[in-house]
């Protein structure tokens, strides 16, 4: 009976094998691991500062990153304070507690918490800047978006550090927390006795703007520089950003100079057309009373306190007319004609017309344009000059009706040769009147047309030697004897002035003048 346990030996050595062929195949499988747990996000790193006095000792990538956006003005610490005094109300109050606390916490509520922490760790002060939370807000961003946002971001730091003009923030209680690089330079120039600025950063200009002004309103505001104390003048623009205001200011001391510049013209101009004699009245495109001088009120008797209503051109023309201060119309249809004209003709040129009033006097109303479609009327009392051009046309009518009364011939020739005055008795002589010739007569025209009624003679030549002579000129006499038979003498006499009297008298007067003084002679001698 050995085959049937020889059977069994080799089942149990097969059921051996199997099993060590299944210990090494389950040896040569990985062993079965448990799925890992889900790492939780960390969030972004937080911002963590070392502080050992006002200095840093060392700080996170991220408070390395805010320090490099603050303005480089002071030491580190003053100026993390001053840029977080505007986003942390009640900040400088919180930190008064820390040296008696050894640590504080103080935050802001908002959309998204922003807070800090401050420990005090004997000479190290430990500052962190905690934010909102992470979760549904965290944005992740590729490798290319960061490098274009840190790009933009540059850019635009730039562009403000570089702007010409003054950019700041500053608090409800007027702390500035942020300031570009034309600010700080100012604000450099201004305490040129302090060798470096320092945190908080020094305000430039202390009057604060109302509410009005903070709704991007402007006002003018000036700062003093330098040891000389130079004012240098800004427009400022202000509005509201969220806690703060933002603050610009564009330079204006052109525009100030300018305005200044105008102001003294003005009143130059004011001054002077105070001082005129002649009223001055500018009227603007829609013909309201925009300037005027003393002289207009005196000359129209239209109150001041009227003219100052600025009133229309037709309500100052009626004002005029109520006071007999223009020429008596026939009616008021051809007065208002008359007006409309003057006005149309102003505008679109010089013009100038003389106004005789009821009461005599006489005024020259001329209007001439001005820019931007204004009229400017000037009104001058031109009474006396009237007066006495009419005194001196009378008296040279009364002079011209003395000479013609006269029997002689006489001719006056002014200091260029030009015959200017002449009597009845020269047209009788020589056959023409030159007062009704258009053109002038010279002395050369004169002699000619003596010359071609006498005989020859240099007596013409020697008065035209006569008339050209300046100067005083002794008197000559000459004798000529016309076509007719009738001899004549002149007579050339220097006036004052430079002008020539010439003086004709026939001879033959002369002779019978002289016999009769012979006879006479003669009569007494026999008595």
């Amino acid at each position: 009976m050995a085959f049937p346990w020889l059977m069994a030996v080799a089942l149990a050595a097969s059921c051996i094998a199997a099993a060590g062929v299944g210990v090494v195949v389950l040896w040569a499988l990985p062993p079965r691991r448990e799925p890992a747990p889900a790492l939780a996000d960390p969030g972004p790193e937080p911002a963590v500062f070392l502080f050992e006095g006002d200095e840093i000792a060392d700080a996170t990538p991220p408070a390395r990153a805010l320090l490099a956006l603050l303005p480089e003005v002071g030491a580190p610490w003053p100026r993390l304070r001053g840029y977080l005094q505007g986003r942390l109300p009640g900040l400088e109050t919180a930190l008064a507690r820390l040296e008696a606390e050894g640590r504080v916490e103080h935050a802001a509520t908002g959309e998204e918490p922003f807070g800090l922490e401050a420990e005090r760790q004997g000479a190290i002060l430990r500052v962190t800047l905690a934010g909102g939370p992470a979760g549904p807000r965290s944005v992740t961003l590729d490798h290319a978006s960061h490098r274009l946002m840190e790009r933009e971001l540059a850019e635009l730091r730039a562009t403000v550090e570089e702007a010409p003009l003054l950019v700041w923030r500053q608090t409800a209680d007027g702390a500035v927390t942020w300031a570009n690089r034309a600010y700080l330079m100012l604000a450099a120039e201004r305490d040129v006795a302090a060798e470096v600025l320092t945190w908080p950063l020094p305000r430039l200009f202390e009057a604060a703007p109302t509410e009005a002004q903070a709704a991007s309103a402007r006002r003018r505001a000036r700062v003093r520089t330098g040891a000389e104390g130079r004012v240098r003048w800004f427009d400022l623009h202000s509005l509201p950003l969220g806690p703060e205001q933002l603050h610009f200011g564009l330079p204006a001391d052109s525009a100030v100079q300018a305005e200044t510049a105008l102001r003294d013209f003005v009143q130059t101009l004011t001054k002077t057309f105070a001082d005129l004699p002649i009223g001055l009245a500018v009227f603007d495109r829609r013909r309201e009373l925009m300037l005027f001088n003393p002289a207009l009120a005196e000359l129209t008797a239209l109150a001041p306190e009227f003219l100052a209503t600025r009133p229309s051109l037709a309500a100052f023309l009626d004002g005029l007319r109520d006071k007999r201060r223009i020429p008596e119309p026939r009616d008021y249809r051809s007065w208002r004609e008359r007006i409309t004209t003057l006005e149309t003709a102003a505008a679109a040129g010089h013009h100038e017309e003389n106004w005789t009033l009821p009461s005599g006097q006489t005024y020259r109303v001329t209007g001439r344009p001005h820019p931007d479609g204004a009229v400017a009327f000037l009104i001058e009392d031109i009474s006396a000059e009237i007066t006495l051009t009419r005194r001196f046309r009378a008296e040279i009518d009364t002079a011209q009706a003395v000479l013609d009364v006269l029997d002689r011939a006489v001719a006056v020739f002014s200091p260029t040769g030009v015959l200017v005055l002449t009597n009845d008795a020269y047209a009788r002589l020589w056959g023409s009147d030159p007062g009704r010739s258009l053109g002038q007569i010279g002395i050369a025209e004169a002699t000619r047309a003596w010359q071609a009624m006498a005989r020859p003679t240099s007596l013409w030549a020697a008065a035209r030697r006569f008339v050209a002579t300046p100067g005083a000129r002794p008197a000559e006499t000459g004798e000529a004897t016309l076509l007719d038979g009738r001899r004549i003498e002149l007579r050339l006499a220097a006036l004052p002035g430079g002008a020539t009297l010439a003086l004709f008298r026939p001879l033959a007067a002369a002779a019978a003048d002289a016999d009769g003084a012979a006879t006479a002679a003669s009569l007494r001698a026999l008595a």
